[in-house]
């Protein structure tokens, strides 16, 4: 098992997690071959650590109405935007399992003037940035945009999506969680 980066508060390898928080975290050795830093101190708060966990299960299930391939684009912008390396980190490598190009994921910052994205990709794009920038917020046109290519409840999920990237982004990067190498460039 590699060894976990640090971050501004250390949970000591001699923590002890309650029984539940173990079983996720052998879960997550088993699935990325590391215990992820952010879960570690989540879980120092075992009741709200859980309630989370099953807020990001439900947001991220296979019947959701948002693509994963489009959830991810989500998660990096918004991630990108808070300066979260961690998340950039590891929801670039869960969205180029889904699809995501890593050209997709270089032009995100200029999506509007791309064309490797679809109208429907830019209008949530568009949203995740209104939401997470302090200096925009959502008006009428924007919402007006996203809802000629989304129906209502895909804009409920969707902000739901944006605004728990917003808290666990935040969260990770007032810790400094450290990225832990998920998604590396391919060799030239």
């Amino acid at each position: 098992m590699k060894p976990i980066p640090s971050s501004r508060i250390q949970t000591p390898d001699s923590h002890r997690f309650p029984w539940y928080v173990r079983l996720f975290l052998a879960n997550q050795r088993r699935r990325y071959g590391q215990e992820l830093e952010p879960a570690r101190l989540w879980a120092r708060t075992p009741k709200v650590f859980a309630t989370l966990s099953l807020l990001y299960g439900a947001l991220d299930r296979r019947r959701s109405p948002i693509e994963p391939a489009l959830r991810s684009l989500l998660t990096v912008r918004v991630s990108q935007i808070n300066w979260c390396a961690f998340c950039v980190d590891i929801n670039s490598a869960t969205g180029m399992k889904r699809g995501v190009s890593a050209e997709q994921f270089a032009a995100l910052e200029n999506f509007e003037s791309s064309t490797l994205f679809d109208e429907r990709q830019k209008a949530a794009l568009a949203y995740a940035e209104a939401m997470t920038r302090t200096d925009a917020g959502v008006d009428d046109a924007l919402m007006a945009r996203l809802k000629a290519r989304f129906d209502d409840d895909a804009v409920i999920e969707l902000t739901a999506i944006i605004a728990f990237q917003n808290m666990s982004s935040k969260f990770n990067a007032a810790l400094d969680v450290a990225p832990q190498g998920f998604c590396r460039a391919p060799e030239k």
